[in-house]
């Protein structure tokens, strides 16, 4: 039950990275962002793998697309700027990171349409 409550509240708080790439809401990103750019992209998959997680649809692939998201946007966007993820800003992506492949692992839990079609 709590891997469900996790997994939930962990989809719902990376939504809301996507719908600020991509909808400007709950407040404008801080640059703009073309769709087919790289944040554009990350939006997307924010936005949708977001949703497919609180859902818990596809939970183990879309959570190892995630992870790997994360990954890519840590040592792309923050890892260059200082070894320590706390000075560079990466923290929550190194979180999100790990959390997912957590996720990927372990599946979506009791609460989740995985479960309801008889996924493991």
């Amino acid at each position: 039950m709590l891997l469900s409550i996790l997994r939930i509240v962990a989809g719902f708080l990376f939504i809301v990275h996507g719908t600020q790439k991509i909808l400007g809401l709950p407040t404008p990103p801080p640059y703009e962002v073309a769709l087919m750019s790289r944040s554009g992209i990350a939006g997307l998959l924010e936005l949708v793998g977001g949703a497919l997680l609180m859902l818990g649809l596809w939970t183990r692939p879309v959570a190892f697309l995630l992870s790997g998201e994360m990954a890519f946007a840590y040592f792309l966007a923050h890892a260059g700027q200082n070894f320590w993820p706390l000075l560079n800003r990466g923290e929550l992506a190194v979180l999100y990171c790990f959390l997912f492949l957590y996720f990927a692992a372990a599946g979506g839990g009791p609460w989740s349409v995985d479960a309801l079609r008889g996924k493991k």
